[in-house]
């Protein structure tokens, strides 16, 4: 009987059992199991050593452990016993050992400070925490010091002093000015290490009053801020003209000019210092000197090199950080400053101690009465540690005497334990630089054996793959596993099984005849179970008819076979590709039960198809090339595939190499291009032909390269611009000798799905690589930073491999190794991967939002633990939705958004937000696992914003001295409106303006009559309205008051309006003038300088389509009449929408809304018609002015977003608008514009032309658009937005 083991142990009798184990530390055994074993207690979560507390907050002081029966808990202070409960501030949680010190309702965190360890206890044992030191953090404020200004020659070096409070932590050092602007570095000025701002030399621009040095106290979020230091520069011509002013000409005087230097060390001073780190931590060496030019700064490490992928240099060269020290750094480090007139350096002597580190932890040990073991507890240090035990807390000296237990220096031996020898064992290894406390419990349990792989289960293989049968076990001691075929069969032995340290059986090679009843005994002294599975031995799917290579004229049909065998109790399904792709959609493809036809071929049908069958167990496929040809002319040269090869021979056979030739066969019209050899392993893949290689088409022989273990034969397909040919023959069948697998399985990863496994997949070796028969897989694997040793298990020709029971998201070290009856592979390579994810544990605290402006918030949020975390941190999503419009006071449809920012952000920007209205938010963070608990919501409000333009201002009712305007409120208020202001003046012959008159307007007012104005004058008005912020976009129109007399109509064009689509817009106006006018339209890009584009309108049509647009463009426009000396509209300005899919359906697209124009327009062209017929009959009648109809809002197009970020436009016209219309335009256009509602887009937000994010989620770039040119006499009104809070940029 052949057995597979990875794991070895000294002594067989401390295996209690192989792939489970019971431990707190390993895999954990099923659930019902467990509730019923006794188990010592265990330490699962406890507060860090060093624990620096919020003063302000309480103090928690987290003590977990689990054990059956459930531990109860207890606590030392300062080395005597903790009596909670004559503190009233200080509580136990339920079902826990963690303490919480009331300190928000009165208590001090200063009386609490001390050192607390943890106790938990059944009657099994007892486990200790490790000494939690317990400090307040402090952040003290700054002394008050007299600061004289600096006053330094150009080109000197200099240094400013910082010298923080001493806080607990320490605090962040940083140089801002009294604008909160970081100061900006570089080579010639940086700060140091201790917090000090270094002047290699100053220059004049470094005069100023402002130099400020914050210090941050993370822990308590305050930041402290010193007294501003005075520089000033003086430069030698300043000096020169104070010193010639005060001596007389005979004088010798001039102060000597900028002196270039040679390097001088700042820090450190002297030539030499020493600097002691310790293992693991990251050390900093820094050297920052004065000189002018500014000195370059290198470093080296003297007797030797500076360890690659460890160095990185800072602050411009002058600090060297080298993470993860070790022994093997220490040395003397040097750093070199240099320039052009020479160099300095000093030497670092650089010690590298250790605190303790394991080398190996003492593990939980799980005996049979009767059985022996170990503890061992090794670790190392700089200087070496000293190791002492503990027995249930109580030094080992001290405690109770146990006859099976003997201590021996770093090892615990135990011999013939009995159940009382059960206890909690603590090793401590310490040295002056710290400690290492660990638990490990010794178990001693009398348990018959069980079988956890449930009853009578079904196993399904194909045959002659292999079958693993499961028989998961627990027994103390370590039970016997035994496998029988059927229910009075012998025992299983041979090397046609193969038996599993986890007791699963494997089958190798599973035949017909492996079906049946197979059972699992396990025994042990204290009894004897067993257990039944099934085994069904599944025939494979086979293409018998699959299909073959076709050429097809153009419009013709062809059809691929796929006939299949398959067994009868599996149901398969069948699935075409063309080209490893879906099949297009096109009913030109009919796919039958076993075959596919393709009607009417085009060009496009040229490829491979592949008919894809596949079964609950198993999956075939096979592929065919469609060559779609031309049809041939008559009489025409038939072209076609070449003839396939022939009399393929075999000479110069190797180990690994071959040589092959062949004769072609006829080209048919084709040259030939190139040959495709192929070749097939009858040993392990018979039937299935794989490429080898190609060689040009006047080539016939060939060196083949080989591996070991294959039972080649070789094939060959001619192929010329027609297609491929038909396979040759295969040649003569050579097979290779055995060898090592030359290669390990690619693409090894460890990723958990579960919180509680890690699932080690690889890509397996093909056929040919295994080099030799048996192929298996060695699987290893440990914890990451643990100095555990390699766990190893050697598995069958399979993919992956499962370890249960780790701990959630911690790495592991993997590697997979191929292995056949020669022997192994070469050492893989290792790889990390991780344990798997659980879902976040805590919501972000400590919610803040600040409103920047009307439409833009930051949100700042407390990042959640990393521990807590639980996987790979993705980022925080912020959930937010508009509650309520304070304008409105009316409720919609809640549509909340997602703003995700990734890595560990602690704020972000909100966009797009809607002015005046009420907002919710909440964050989460989320990992890999998916999302953890959203946050409580927080409420805010946006301010209020300047309003949109009015949606209409239309101008009726001339007469001599007076008009009539109204208007529309606007869209979107964006707060509560204070009034509106109307401008206008009056246009002279000349196109000239005159005055400009200013009127304001209370805000409930929709019309004005305008009066004592001139008669039979053309005036231009400017109109909006306005809130407590400020004024909105103004619209503009024109209009004329009549003579005393009746004048003739003259012609004009009003009314354009537009509905625009994404490449499309319906244009239509209306006209009033002579009969039979010809029309255009003349368009271009909103704000270009390019020539107006012209489109002729046929007939008298009073509507055109403008086609071809580009999707998302503002694009201006205006309608002309031919033959009436340049006459045309005045400007308008519409949108395309965006190239997407929208939520609304934009009527102006529709068909019946377009009849319905067409027939109003058409309608208006025979009213105008008949009313000029009538006006010529009768002579000469009053003129009345039309009024005009207030735009139907629903096929106004698009023009404006609703005051949120996203694509800003101004709805204003072209400055064009602020000119007098020419001559022959003498009646107002009664133009009315509108504006309509856009949604918010943080697409437009993130990825516009006009604005984007910075790394931080900030908003950079300004609004965009075209703004209409305000009269000289007028005053322009905008928003700026609000400064941001630099601070925390730089904090």
């Amino acid at each position: 009987m052949t057995k597979k083991k990875s794991i070895s142990a000294s002594k067989a009798s401390l295996v209690l059992f192989l792939c489970q184990m019971i431990s707190a530390l390993d895999v954990p055994l099923d659930s019902k199991l467990l509730e019923e074993l006794s188990q010592p207690p265990t330490i699962t979560q406890q507060s860090p050593k060093d624990y620096i507390v919020d003063p302000r907050e309480n103090i928690v002081i987290q003590c977990e452990a689990k054990g059956k029966p459930p531990p109860s808990f207890s606590w030392t202070r300062n080395g005597t016993h903790f009596d909670i409960d004559k503190d009233a501030q200080v509580t136990m949680k339920p079902n826990s050992g963690t303490l919480v010190i009331n300190i928000m309702n009165g208590g001090k965190a200063e009386a609490y400070e001390g050192v607390y360890q943890c106790t938990a206890r059944n009657e099994r044992g007892a486990a200790i925490s490790n000494n939690i030191v317990i400090r307040p953090s402090r952040s003290p404020l700054w002394t008050k010091e007299k600061l004289e200004p600096n006053q330094v020659r150009e080109g000197d070096s200099l240094v400013l002093h910082c010298r923080p409070p001493v806080g607990l932590p320490p605090p962040i050092i940083f140089w801002m000015d009294n604008a909160f602007q970081r100061l900006p570095q570089s080579e010639r000025v940086s700060q140091g290490l201790n917090g000090d701002l270094y002047f290699s030399n100053v220059q004049p621009e470094d005069t100023r009053e402002d130099y400020i040095c914050y210090a941050r106290f993370n822990h308590t979020q305050t930041i402290q801020q010193k007294q501003p230091i005075s520089v000033k520069v003086f430069s030698m011509d300043s000096l020169n003209d104070t010193i010639a002013a005060n001596l007389s000409d005979t004088d010798v005087y001039g102060a000597r000019p900028v002196t270039e230097r040679q390097p001088v060390l700042l820090t450190p001073t002297g030539s030499t210092s020493t600097k002691v780190e310790l293992r693991g931590n990251v050390l900093l060496l820094e050297c920052i000197a004065a000189g002018l030019p500014t000195p370059v700064i290198r470093w080296i490490k003297e007797g030797g090199e500076l360890p690659a992928n460890r160095t990185f240099f800072e602050n411009f060269k002058k600090t060297l950080k080298i993470i993860d020290v070790s022994e093997a750094d220490s040395g003397n480090y040097k750093c070199i400053a240099r320039n052009i007139l020479g160099s300095a350096h000093h030497v670092i002597s650089v010690t590298v101690k250790a605190a303790p580190y394991w080398i190996t932890a003492p593990r939980n040990l799980v005996l049979s009465p009767g059985e022996d073991g170990t503890l061992i507890c090794r670790a190392n240090g700089n200087p070496k540690p000293s190791i002492s035990w503990l027995a249930n807390g109580v030094p080992i000296a001290i405690a109770p005497e146990d006859p099976s237990r003997k201590v021996d220096g770093d090892t615990i031996i135990f011999s013939h334990v009995q159940e009382r020898s059960s206890a909690v064992y603590q090793c401590n290894a310490s040295n002056e630089y710290g400690y290492l406390l660990a638990n490990a419990f010794v178990n001693v349990l009398a348990e018959p054996p069980r079988i956890l792989t449930p009853a009578n289960k079904l196993y399904q293989v194909i045959a002659d793959s292999p079958a693993l049968l499961d028989c998961a076990y627990f027994g103390s001691p370590k039970p016997e596993i035994e496998w029988f075929k059927g229910v009075k069969g012998s025992i299983l032995h041979g090397s046609e099984y193969i038996f599993h340290d986890n007791g699963t059986l494997e089958i190798p090679v599973a035949q017909k005849d492996s079906t049946g009843a197979y059972t699992c005994v396990a025994r042990n002294k204290l009894g004897k179970i067993q257990n039944e599975v099934q085994l069904e031995i599944k025939d494979p799917t086979v293409i018998i008819k699959q299909p073959e290579y076709k050429v097809i004229q153009r419009y013709g049909q062809v059809s691929f076979e796929c006939i299949i065998k398959h067994d009868s109790t599996l149901l398969p399904t069948v699935i075409w590709l063309k080209d490893n792709d879906e099949l297009p959609d096109d009913e030109r493809f009919l796919v039958g039960k076993d075959n596919l036809t393709i009607m009417n071929v085009t060009d496009k049908d040229d490829g491979t198809y592949t008919c894809i069958v596949n079964t609950t167990l198993d999956s075939v496929s096979a592929s065919a090339v469609l060559t779609v040809v031309a049809a041939p002319p008559t009489p025409a040269i038939i072209y076609a595939r070449p003839n396939p090869p022939f009399d393929l021979e075999l000479t110069g056979q190797l180990e690994r190499s071959v040589e092959l030739s062949w004769i072609p066969g006829d080209e048919n019209n084709s040259p030939i291009t190139n040959f495709v050899i192929e070749y097939e392993d009858g040993l392990h893949e018979p039937g299935l032909w794989h490429y080898q290689t190609e060689v040009p088409g006047t080539q016939t022989t060939v060196q083949l390269k080989l591996s070991p273990y294959v039972n080649y034969s070789f094939r060959v397909i001619a192929v010329n611009e027609i297609g491929r040919s038909q396979p040759s023959e295969p040649s003569e069948q050579y097979l290779t000798k055995s060898a090592n697998p030359d290669e390990n399985p690619s693409n090894v990863q460890g990723i958990g799905s579960e919180p509680d496994n890690l699932v080690i997949t690889w890509e397996s070796l093909k056929g040919f690589q295994s080099n030799g028969p048996g192929l298996q897989y060695k699987v290893s694997w440990r914890q990451k930073d643990v100095d555990d040793e390699w766990t190893s298990v050697i598995v069958a020709n399979v993919s992956k491999y499962i370890v249960s029971g780790t701990p959630t998201f911690v790495p592991y070290e993997i590697k997979v190794q191929a292995l056949n009856d020669l022997g192994y592979a070469p050492e893989p390579s290792e790889v990390i991967g991780h344990s798997g994810e659980d879902l976040p544990m805590v919501a972000p605290g400590n919610v803040q939002v600040h409103v920047i402006n009307s439409t833009l918030a930051k949100v700042h949020w407390d990042p959640v633990p990393l521990k807590t975390v639980r996987g790979h941190l993705q980022g925080y999503k912020v959930y937010y939705w508009k509650v309520q419009s304070l304008s409105r006071r009316s409720r919609r449809h809640v549509e909340k958004k997602i703003l995700t920012f990734k890595g560990n952000k602690t704020f972000g920007m909100l966009p797009g937000l809607e002015p005046y209205s009420t907002y919710k938010l909440n964050v989460r963070v989320a990992n890999g696992k998916g999302e953890g608990p959203a946050s409580p919501d927080k409420v805010f409000r946006t301010p209020e914003g300047v309003p949109s333009s009015p949606s209409f201002l239309k101008i009726t009712n001339p007469t001599l001295d007076s008009l009539t305007l109204e208007w529309g409120s606007p869209t979107h208020p964006n707060g509560v409106l204070t009034s509106y202001i109307l401008k206008f003046q009056p246009i002279n012959n000349t196109h000239e303006l005159g005055p400009l008159v200013e009127i304001r307007i209370p805000a409930n007012e929709s019309s004005l009559i305008l009066k004592n104005l001139n008669y039979s004058t053309r005036y231009k008005f400017y109109f909006n309205a306005q809130t407590s912020v400020g004024s909105g976009n103004q619209i503009t129109e024109e209009a004329v008051t009549i003579m005393d007399e009746v004048q003739p109509l003259y012609p004009r064009i009003r009314n354009v309006t537009t509905a625009a689509a994404e490449t499309y817009a319906n244009i239509s106006w209306e006209y009033e003038g002579p009969d039979h006018a010809n029309f255009y339209v003349e368009y271009g890009v909103a704000g270009s300088k390019e020539d107006w584009k012209k489109e002729i309108v046929n007939g008298s049509r009073s509507f055109f389509v403008l086609k071809g647009l580009t999707p998302g463009t503002a694009y201006k426009v205006r309608v002309g009449a031919e033959g009436l000396s340049g006459f045309r509209s005045s400007e308008d300005v519409f949108e395309t929408g965006p190239a997407m899919a929208s939520r609304q359906v934009d009527i102006a697209t529709q068909g019946w809304f377009i009849g319905l124009m067409c027939a109003v327009a058409l309608l208006i062209l025979i009213l105008l018609i008949v009313c000029f017929i009538r006006r010529n009959k009768g002579g000469k009648y009053p003129v009345k002015e039309k009024e005009d109809a207030h735009a139907d809002p629903e096929i106004q197009p698009m023009k404006e977003d609703d005051g949120t970020f996203g694509e800003y436009r101004s709805l204003e016209s072209d400055a064009e608008d602020h000119k007098p219309l020419k001559k022959g335009s003498r009646t107002p256009s009664d133009r009315t514009v509108k504006k309509e509602d856009s949604d918010d887009s943080l697409v437009d937000y993130g990825e516009g032309v006009n604005g984007q994010f910075n790394e931080d989620g900030s908003f950079i770039g300004q609004y965009s658009g075209k703004k209409e040119k305000e009269p000289a006499e007028g005053n322009e009104s905008s928003e700026a937005p609000s400064p941001v809070n630099a601070m925390n940029s730089f904090v």
